[in-house]
């Protein structure tokens, strides 16, 4: 391992470079952990977040009843995928005294700052303390996996789950063919997590099978074929152990995979073609069905909603990986280690440009790449503090402070979104102000809860009232589980806006601008709607939609 653990970077005191990173890595954790705990219950309900606490129940009374319920094993689609993370909040509720979907905020903000204590502690591994350190203040300021992580319970913990398996994966390169017991741990936890979570996490297996190829070359050379053949069937061998805990572990967390033996390999099939009535998003001005999205969408997308500094490194990274496999005086540990690395942060977006399939909601179905592309770039960061350290070392106080300046400008805008981060799009894009036309940004509808408080309010204010035996009618369009949580159970809701009191509806282009009606509440952000409550009554409204359904 060519790894930075010296001081890349003079630091203003006697410590070492190690104790001065490590110390503000555990600040920077410190702190995204007391701002979690105090904005949590800022972020409202998406799209999925009350099917996914039903599935939860259903998980749990099936184990509750000893299997005889099996309710679970048929749920909509989400059998398909595993309810770790729904199971664990719904059994949170139980005993703390939260409210269930503020529950669900708290154990996403949870997982995702492990999440990023791992990531931490794998750019640190890479590349030593101060890649560790800026792996983890990239990942902190990406607005995409911060936002996610608190409201999204399918792709942020699948992310983290995955970037655990890395860990384990880099550590079994390091102590190859001699695994530790702890890398067999980490490797199975990793393993089971990512596949319990999303079919996709059997992705890691092509990023291990081909990232080992220049160290498997090298033993081979090294050691013989005979020889080679002997350390690696002894290391797998090693980590059955570990392997079988995964599989018990998906099973535990997606009950359904375990049923049947070719189960997991279904629900690869049923993921690989589009499986509902298809609808239109907006994608570069234009109204497109998912099924039909240009090959760019993910490449523009990534482009425009990773911050700039994040974008910068990670192409250096991936450029300077490219070199090093052609090199002959790189280890091949040191090859297979940033192989598997840029693997997992672009053969997913590879894949998905070559087989074109329907594609939506942004990029949150790729969230688990950001992980590792923050540790190429923390790693790309700390080779060039280590090379103005050796040449240009008058350039050092340059460097750090146009990245300082590359992380604030994510901060700022993560202040000014806040709560609806994951709506970011950097300053290439011109920010959520000239994205607001030509791509979708609260495509969950986060923005109901504000919307649906502010409308509470104005009523209190106002001293309304339904009329007796009556509930206020709000005709919504966006997510209405959504709006049912945060409105409560004195307002009915649906789409009839003909018998509404008000209308709720997100600024997205389906949703229809009522130009007649008063504005009661209308949730911006750098003067962008992101939601508006109109009140209707009086007037004749035919529609919430300003095109046609699905």
């Amino acid at each position: 391992m060519s790894a930075i653990t010296t001081s890349a970077l003079d630091t203003p005191s006697r410590r070492s470079m190690e104790r001065t990173c490590d110390d503000a890595a555990i600040l920077v954790l410190a702190v995204v952990g007391l701002v979690a705990s105090l904005t949590f219950r800022d972020y409202g309900l998406g799209w999925d977040d009350y099917t996914h606490a039903e599935y939860a129940d259903l998980l749990l009374r099936m184990y509750g009843s000893g299997f005889k319920d099996t309710g679970a094993l048929s749920f909509a689609n989400l059998y398909m995928y595993g309810g770790g993370f729904d199971m664990a909040a719904a059994l949170l509720h139980k005993v703390i005294p939260l409210e269930l979907f503020e529950t669900r905020r708290l154990v996403g903000a949870i997982v995702g700052i492990i999440g990023l204590a791992v990531t931490w502690r794998l750019g640190r591994r890479v590349g030593g303390p101060l890649a560790g350190l800026a792996a983890l203040l990239l990942l902190a300021l990406c607005p995409t996996f911060y936002g996610h992580m608190f409201m999204n319970p399918k792709d942020a913990p699948f992310a983290v789950a995955m970037v655990i398996l890395m860990l384990g994966l880099v550590r079994l390169a390091e102590e190859y063919p001699h695994p530790s017991p702890r890398t067999v741990l980490i490797v199975g936890l990793g393993s089971g997590f990512s596949m319990g979570s999303r079919i996709l996490g059997g992705l890691a297996l092509f990023y291990a099978l081909i990232g080992f190829v220049p160290m498997l070359i090298d033993e081979t050379r090294t050691h013989g074929a005979r020889e080679a053949l002997r350390r690696f069937a002894q290391t797998s061998y090693v980590l059955l152990p570990g392997l079988i805990l995964g599989y018990l572990i998906m099973g535990l967390i997606w009950p359904w995979s375990i049923i049947e033996p070719d189960h997991p390999f279904l629900a690869a099939t049923y993921f690989s073609h589009f499986f509902e009535k298809p609808w239109k998003e907006m994608f570069d001005g234009a109204i497109v069905s998912v099924p039909d999205m240009p090959w760019s969408y993910l490449p523009t997308l990534f482009a425009l909603q990773l911050p700039e500094v994040l974008l910068a490194l990670t192409a250096a990274s991936v450029g300077a990986t490219v070199l090093a496999l052609s090199r002959r005086d790189v280890p091949a540990r040191r090859k297979t280690i940033l192989l598997m690395l840029t693997l997992a942060a672009l053969l997913p977006i590879a894949i998905a440009i070559l087989k074109r399939p329907a594609l939506y909601n942004g990029i949150r179905h790729f969230v688990f790449v950001i992980p590792p592309m923050t540790v190429l770039a923390g790693l790309a960061f700390a080779r060039g503090m280590d090379w103005l350290k050796e040449n240009r070392r008058n350039w050092q106080p340059v460097a750090l402070a146009v990245f300082a300046f590359g992380l604030l400008l994510p901060l700022g805008e993560m202040i000014r979104l806040h709560p609806y981060q994951y709506t970011f799009f950097n300053h290439i894009a011109g920010t959520v102000r000239a994205a607001d036309d030509r791509y979708m940004l609260d495509y969950w509808g986060l923005a109901f809860k504000q919307a649906s408080d502010g409308l509470r309010e104005q009523l209190d204010e106002r001293h309304e009232s339904p009329p007796p035996g009556h509930k206020w009618n709000v005709a919504v369009c966006g997510p209405h589980r959504g709006a049912q949580v945060a409105l409560g159970p004195d307002f009915t809701i649906g789409w009839d806006s003909h018998v509404a009191d008000f209308a709720m509806t997100l600024g997205e282009f389906y949703c229809k601008g009522l130009i007649n009606a008063p504005i009661m509440v209308e949730v911006k952000r750098d003067d962008v709607v992101f939601a508006r409550v109109y009140d209707i009554r009086g007037h004749s409204i035919s529609s919430l939609l300003s095109i046609p359904p699905p």
